[in-house]
């Protein structure tokens, strides 16, 4: 059972009552510690990391309103990647809950919000949508999350991402991305990738031995290249002329086709 897993298991058994529910961080240090993304919500400060758990010194707590990532190379995204790779994050979990109030709040109510606060339409960006990163629930929150995560250049892809939604007035939490099975079937693309490169290798191995610092190519200046097809066409158009027979069944080219082929290279 890997880290996740045993979290999930752990909480449920806890939620359903089993007092001798728990994890024992001790049998995953390999994966600790989590570096964690949730909401700003002030109603998460009882649950975390006590839901997960996790020690606090095992729990790297990145927060923003709403648990937004906007996309794979946002602010977010630089924390994460620094969590990682200077803090030493194994594993990352993006955690909404559910009553989010960012969730529910319309543009329109975001307007009039900004509006009492002294901020006018005219200084926000055109697209609130994509700005705040508003979606349209909270699992869907969570999901397009990981997916701007699992799909950054920042995140290695030896790091699970996992997506769950806490239950905000139990603690029960709901496992939405699965980091194992989304890190498997990128391990076994790679794997595939792996394989067709080594299978061209060999392909090309097979040609013999090449050395692609032997090869000469041909200096060529700017206007070479339009004497140099005037030559070759005007060559190709003397064969036709003078060996029509060496074809099976020689076509008939009539000297104005001729002439207007010779032309298409002079405005060249």
């Amino acid at each position: 059972m890997r880290l996740f897993e045993a979290i999930i298991d752990a909480n449920h058994r806890a939620i359903a009552g089993d007092a001798a529910a728990g994890l024992r961080p001790a049998d995953y240090e390999s994966e600790l510690p989590v570096i964690a993304l949730t909401c700003v919500d002030p109603r998460l400060n009882a649950l975390f990391p006590n839901v997960l758990g996790l020690p606090g010194e095992q729990f790297i707590w990145l927060r923003n309103a709403g648990n937004l990532i906007t996309g794979p190379l946002s602010s977010t995204m630089r924390s994460l990647a620094l969590a990682c790779a200077v803090k030493g994050g194994q594993e990352i979990a993006v955690i909404g809950h559910t009553d989010c109030q960012v969730c529910k709040t319309t543009t329109t109510q975001l307007l009039d919000r900004f509006k009492a606060f002294g901020v006018e339409r005219a200084h926000l960006p055109e697209n609130l949508t994509d700005f705040f990163g508003m979606s349209g629930s909270e699992r869907q929150n969570v999901i397009k999350a990981c997916g701007f995560i699992r799909s950054s250049p920042l995140i290695g892809a030896k790091v699970p991402v996992h997506g769950l939604l806490a239950d905000i007035e139990t603690g029960k939490l709901e496992w939405l991305v699965n980091g194992y099975q989304t890190f498997g079937a990128v391990s076994d693309k790679w794997n595939e990738v792996v394989k067709s490169a080594g299978q061209t290798v060999d392909a090309l191995k097979q040609l013999g031995d090449f050395n692609i610092g032997e090869m000469k190519f041909p200096e060529t200046k700017i206007g070479e290249t339009v004497t140099k097809a005037e030559d070759w066409l005007s060559q190709k158009i003397g064969q036709l002329e003078v060996k029509p027979s060496s074809l099976p069944n020689p076509p008939t080219i009539s000297p104005a086709a001729i002439s207007a082929a010779r032309k298409v290279v002079e405005i060249a």
